[in-house]
């Protein structure tokens, strides 16, 4: 009897380490609050545990692992194994995606923004360029275009942003910059203060971020048509993390990027922008819409020359920039 319950425990103690060998936990370096922009990792997550029987977790932290400024950095020294951040935090770090913020350039719906950067993201040189810092591109944060949230006297014309302080990073600051105003970049988490402060009089975000970062809340005028682009925030692995998994693990969190982006996209268009419009009104926000031919010299102004600034900075870096750029316009309403 003693030597039949001395094999029962070495077999249960045997199961228990096996068990615990094939448990896989990576850790997950968001920011803010659970919010729309967030939804696709939440599902992934959710998504993964359900394939692998729990198996495989993640577990995500909002601001608790790393700065969204040091998330790629994070990712590259593997203090993570995956992590969210937008190309305009660091332009210099991944300037391959940065073409995907390039102002004007005509993307028109969530979807299609998806479709782009999925094709980007798969694309050589941008494989390359974020394979520096160990980083494997997962998937996208499809955002709408931006607009801008602002206080004091609403303009009436382009030519009232001359001098106006903007939170505005990527192709979006240098869109602003064309007409006059003064882009700031700054994080998303420091923006809710800057505007209370007075540090910039006006945000350009998109929709979910307005109510998610507060600027709803102090904005008196929002721009309904200025739409002159959109960031792009992916969603990165740890290259090594990546390669390290089981080949059941991997196609579990591989195979759940569809689902879970397709559950963003639904979210973001039905209960994000079902809320938007009735926010405006309950905080008492001015909608300033501008005339088609303030639009349109808005774009000439902008447009040509950031996309030729961009192509000739990074063409310098090495990357095949103009290549990059006919690939990204190449699929634009395809």
């Amino acid at each position: 009897m003693k030597r039949a319950f001395r094999g029962a425990a070495i077999a249960a103690i045997s199961f228990a380490f096996a068990t615990e060998a094939m448990a896989e936990e990576w850790n997950v370096s968001l920011w803010g609050k659970r919010r729309a922009f967030t939804e696709h990792v939440e599902k992934l997550a959710e998504l993964v545990s359900e394939k692998t029987g729990g198996e495989f977790t993640l577990n995500i932290s909002y601001g608790g692992l790393s700065k969204n400024r040091e998330n790629l950095d994070g990712i590259s020294i593997g203090a993570f194994e995956m992590a969210q951040f937008c190309a305009g935090y660091h332009r210099d770090k991944n300037p391959s995606i940065t073409v995907l913020e390039l102002p004007f350039l005509g993307v028109s719906t969530l979807e299609e923004e998806r479709k782009i950067s999925q094709a980007l993201y798969q694309h050589p040189a941008a494989i390359a360029d974020l394979a520096r810092w160990n980083a494997t591109l997962l998937m996208p944060s499809p955002l709408p275009q931006y607009n801008i949230v602002g206080v004091g006297d609403a303009p009436a014309t382009l030519a009232d942003f001359e001098g106006l302080s903007v939170r505005a990073t990527g192709g979006i600051g240098a869109a602003m910059g064309a007409v006059g105003a003064v882009p700031t970049s700054m994080s998303a988490t420091e923006v809710r203060q800057a505007l209370d402060s007075g540090v910039v009089k006006a945000v350009a975000f998109a929709p979910h971020a307005h109510m998610s970062f507060g600027t709803v809340e102090t904005g008196k005028w929002w721009t309904t048509n200025l739409n002159p682009g959109t960031v792009n925030c992916p969603v990165v692995v740890n290259t090594d993390a990546l390669n390290g998994l089981s080949d059941a693990h991997r196609d579990a969190l591989l195979g759940s990027v569809d689902e879970a982006l397709d559950y963003y996209i639904a979210t973001y268009n039905g209960a994000t922008m079902d809320a938007w419009g009735p926010t405006l009104e309950e905080k008492g926000i001015a909608q300033v819409t501008f005339a088609d031919t303030e639009i349109a010299a808005f774009k000439e102004a902008a447009a040509g020359p950031a996309a030729a600034a961009w192509i000739a900075d990074n063409t310098a870096r090495g990357l095949p920039a103009q290549e990059l750029y006919d690939f990204v316009t190449g699929m634009i309403g395809q």
